[in-house]
């Protein structure tokens, strides 16, 4: 019989199905099929279990991949799903975000050879989907509670992980998201095609099983004073995430059929959540879209366009292909739907016409130059401008934290992007200059990974817990 440790040789890499080009760009629905049992326990079994798991290394909430892989192989399904909860409290939603080439799949050691690396995420995501089909909850049985309450602000992926964790330990948590839906960016930012909100709404239902409470439609600020939460509370989590877009000062943003990628994706998502055809600014039918920005963002707006009709997109970067931020998997889906790229060009305006429309991008072309710190810089080419017609521009040039008063108001340090400082010396993790407020996710690091907003909500929950068990127990009581 074979030696499994060599399965690699017997069986190729092989992702789930996916969708055609011509069917999946009809709707919305998540383009990759699951594993059959067979397939993914074959898949799990290509793993070569190595000695220094590199794979584990590169995840952000260091999974124990080769463990759970192997369980796969046996086919205990539950005990991988509870393997993976032990460091991710979200598996089935970072197996589909994640971009696993930049992460565990590309620090895989099969992937430096030719047989490619272990299909890691859409086993993750196989497994977990699974185990829920068939019932599986995470164990509290000996779980005790405290009497500790924490209020947890933003249901995003950090506030949910934050949740989780104290729940295992017997705190309270209390999510309070100023939205309609759980998830943040999960549900409002990130397409349905890449994260079917059914899956979000299956976490939730998880997490209440928990004893978790959400109060959501509830902004505080404005519905509930952040003092409040201090009274009633013994620490709070903030998780408001990154909403700002980065405003690229271009001339002419200020035209008709100019749209900023955040309110352009979460207006789609809550037409779909209605149910509601596209009208208005979201019917692209027969127009030209220019989308400015290489991040994954950015691909989300090209396919986004596609399914709205839109005639053409065109996607700008300022730097060549290999130096974009955004998964090599969603460039290559956005290649496969229709999108064309133009690579080395600068937007240097918008353009519009004598009805206050858009019309054309101003472009420039660039050329990459070293600038000494390992990533090269675009430097324009001077005379090489050229007009890209248009009839939507759609800007995607990053986001940054929106700080609500009320953190500096109770002194939560902030640095000058407005990001919360948390961490560093005589702090523990994720624990900011109020002692009692904790704060993790893209509001601290600036537009990021999901997994790592889940990284630090699972580590803010243990410096919590670490600071809840130093209070008098009458404090809680």
């Amino acid at each position: 019989m074979a030696d499994k440790n060599f399965q690699f040789l017997n069986i190729a890499r092989q992702p789930p199905r996916v969708l055609p080009v011509s069917v999946r760009v009809l709707g919305y629905g998540e383009i990759s099929g699951d594993f059959a049992q067979a397939q993914g326990g074959a898949q799990a079994e290509r793993c070569i279990d190595c000695g220094n798991p590199y794979c584990e290394h590169a995840c952000p909430v260091h999974n124990y991949i080769p463990n759970w892989l192997k369980l796969v192989q046996e086919n205990r399904i539950m005990d991988a799903a509870t393997l993976m909860h032990e460091t991710n409290p979200l598996p089935e939603i970072c197996g589909r975000v994640c971009p696993q080439d930049r992460l565990c799949e590309g620090a895989c050691t099969l992937e430096q050879t030719e047989f490619g690396a272990v299909t890691i995420g859409s086993i993750e995501r196989w497994v977990t989907d699974e185990a829920l089909r068939q019932g599986w909850r995470p164990d509290l049985s000996g779980v005790t509670e405290t009497g500790r309450r924490v209020a947890i602000i933003g249901a995003g992926p950090a506030g949910l992980a934050c949740a989780d964790r104290l729940r295992r330990a017997g705190v309270a948590a209390d999510v309070y998201d100023r939205q309609h839906e759980i998830g943040g960016l999960l549900t409002f930012g990130i397409p349905p095609f890449k994260l079917d909100k059914a899956v979000v709404r299956a976490r939730r239902e998880v997490l209440e099983g928990m004893g978790v409470r959400f109060l959501l439609n509830r902004e505080i600020g404005r519905d509930v004073e952040f003092g409040q939460l201090l009274e009633d509370y013994d620490a709070v989590f903030v998780g408001t995430g990154a909403y700002t877009y980065v405003d690229g000062q271009l001339a002419g943003r200020q035209l008709l059929g100019v749209h900023d990628a955040l309110p352009f994706l979460i207006a789609n998502t809550e037409r779909l959540l209605r149910d509601e055809a596209s009208e208005g600014a979201l019917d692209l039918r027969g127009k030209r879209v220019v989308v400015l920005g290489g991040g994954d963002t950015g691909m989300d707006c090209n396919r986004t366009s596609i399914r709205l009709g839109a005639k053409s997109v065109t996607c700008i970067y300022r730097r060549d292909e290999a130096s974009m931020p955004g998964s090599a998997r969603e460039v290559n889906y956005s290649k496969e739907e229709g999108v064309k790229f133009l690579f080395q060009r600068q937007p240097l305006s918008i353009l519009g016409d004598a009805n206050g429309r858009v019309r054309a991008v101003r472009v420039v072309e660039t050329e990459l130059v070293d600038a000494g710190d390992g990533r090269p810089r675009p430097r324009n080419i001077e005379g090489s401008e050229v007009e890209i017609e248009a009839d939507v521009v759609i800007q995607s040039f990053g986001f940054l934290p929106s700080p609500p008063d009320w953190l500096a108001s109770h002194g939560v340090e902030l640095d000058r992007s407005g990001r919360v400082v948390a961490g560093g010396a005589g702090r523990l993790p994720q624990q900011t200059s109020h002692p009692r407020i904790f704060a993790g996710g893209d509001n601290v690091r600036g537009a990021d990974l999901v997994v790592r907003a889940v990284y630090d909500g699972r580590e803010a929950a243990a410096s919590i817990i670490e600071v809840l068990a130093r209070l008098p127990a009458t404090v809680a009581a």
